[in-house]
């Protein structure tokens, strides 16, 4: 048998690579499948044949179901309280951290080096410690049972945020500051119709981050909100899972499918920008 040419190894290798790399992608999205293939299986048929990808009876009838919800509340309401809350605090979170690190990245101030550490050092304190001290606060304000605890916050910046934009706002050139500045624009000017447009990407990269970290969030919805009429999505599935009862978990299936497809539906209407926005490489030639 004749040794192979470096044309036909090339592309042996190339043909093991997409092999591996689509096995590899079956493995890390089969949990996703799997919840989307159970949204359409009966409860005798989720039971009895657990380790089945695919639904031996296929049923449309958990989702009217699961949307039904419990307590007489649906899922209407559920599905309205996190899009309520996601978009009032995403749009906190991305307008005052694009303010503040256009404030460390263009605006020349007294300590401006010190308090940008500080900044990037509260990126790496536990969450978990902050819990308790928020907790009273918010209790003293009145705000507990409430949606403020999850949206307000969000309008004093997010470091990552800030820091991600900050980054971003690097690469771009100041001699467009300067020349913004020429024609008479002030620093909000300068910010509003130089600086934003350009930095689109890093933008839209933390809308997208904003978005699934709020969508999904559990922790807090879980700590400051005790009417069901106020649940999000994620407290709302837990519901469904209760140990004490009987779970309808066709039905959480079905109403986790559901609560999954907007931030995917979001990640591929922006992927564009994403890889852009994470590389911070700001203008380019």
């Amino acid at each position: 048998m004749a040794a192979l040419n470096y044309t036909q190894r090339k592309k042996i290798g190339r043909a093991i690579f997409h092999i591996v790399v689509i096995f590899l992608c079956f493995l890390m999205t089969y949990p996703l499948l799997y919840m989307v293939f159970s949204s359409f299986k009966t409860a005798q048929d989720i039971f009895q044949r657990p380790n089945s990808l695919f639904p031996q009876e296929f049923t449309l009838a958990n989702f009217p179901n699961g949307w039904r919800g419990f307590g007489g509340i649906t899922f209407t309401t559920f599905f309205g309280n996190s899009i309520f809350v996601t978009f009032f605090a995403v749009v906190g979170q991305i307008a005052s951290s694009a303010m503040v690190a256009y404030g460390f990245a263009r605006c020349n101030f007294k300590g401006r080096s010190i308090w940008l550490a500080i900044m990037i050092v509260t990126m790496m304190m536990p969450a978990q410690i902050l819990i308790i001290p928020q907790y009273i606060m918010f209790n003293n304000f009145g705000w507990i049972d409430t949606f403020l605890p999850m949206i307000v916050p969000g309008y004093f910046g997010y470091p990552f945020f800030i820091f991600l934009i900050y980054q971003f706002m690097q690469g771009i050139p100041r001699d467009l500051d300067e020349a913004a500045f020429i024609d008479g624009c002030s620093k909000y000017g300068i910010f509003t119709k130089v600086i934003l447009p350009l930095i689109k990407p890093a933008l839209i990269t933390a809308m997208i981050f904003a978005i699934y970290w709020k969508w999904d969030d559990f922790f807090s919805p879980m700590i400051y909100l005790s009417s069901v009429k106020k649940y999000t999505i994620s407290i709302a599935l837990k519901m469904f899972t209760d140990p004490s009862s009987v779970s309808d978990w066709g039905a959480a299936y079905a109403m986790a499918t559901l609560s999954v497809l907007p931030v995917i539906i979001i990640f591929f209407c922006f992927q564009k920008y994403l890889v852009e926005g994470i590389s911070t490489t700001g203008m380019k030639g």
